[in-house]
């Protein structure tokens, strides 16, 4: 999972499998699978169960593919965009910048990690000694940012994020089925 461990050693848990587990040869339920789907797409996100039956109840009100409404609601988050952006090596460590109001959104504080970004929001990190040494330990690699976001340094070389347009389904690398998702929580609701 990306989010949860960095970009550079993401683990495929579909790699993983129980071999000494006696029932492994029985047949994965419906259910089960759904359920793997969410279970994945929530750790991936570090959101809770409710964050995400939040982000499924608003995109079956909303236009567009159902499934794919929640993962753009999840990638314009602010503490993906961070993360995305290599200002933090983890999602979980996006979060903790974000909380700790070190980061500024269109030259505002901004210390909810859950705040959904728009197109051309800019991004930046405060001017503070203490801003600058918490993003000072993490790597900014501008050549991996995706096509929806810019990173660029400003004239004082602190990093500035740019959201160029809302995310696609292209551009997310999660190797998941959002319908699963979406079908898990039609029982829910």
């Amino acid at each position: 999972l990306p989010g949860l461990a960095g970009k550079s050693n993401a683990l495929n848990l579909g790699e993983f499998q129980l071999a000494a587990d006696p029932s492994a040869s029985r047949k994965i339920s419906q259910f089960c699978v759904r359920l793997e789907a969410k279970q994945k797409l929530r750790l991936n996100y570090g959101v809770t169960e409710r964050q995400l039956l939040k982000y499924v109840r608003i995109a079956r009100r909303t236009r567009g593919s159902t499934g794919q409404v929640p993962l753009q609601l999840l990638e314009m988050r602010l503490d993906n965009v961070i993360f995305q952006l290599g200002m933090a090596s983890t999602i979980p460590a996006a979060r903790q910048l974000v909380s700790h109001r070190h980061i500024l959104v269109n030259h505002r504080i901004v210390d909810i990690p859950s705040y959904r970004r728009k197109p051309r929001d800019i991004i930046t990190i405060r001017n503070r000694p203490t801003s600058c040494n918490a993003s000072k330990g993490e790597s900014l690699k501008g050549d991996e940012v995706p096509d929806h976001l810019t990173l660029s340094l400003s004239e004082t070389s602190k990093p500035t994020g740019l959201i160029k347009h809302m995310v696609n389904r292209e551009s997310v690398n999660l190797d998941i089925n959002e319908l699963l998702v979406v079908e898990y929580y039609s029982r829910k609701a």
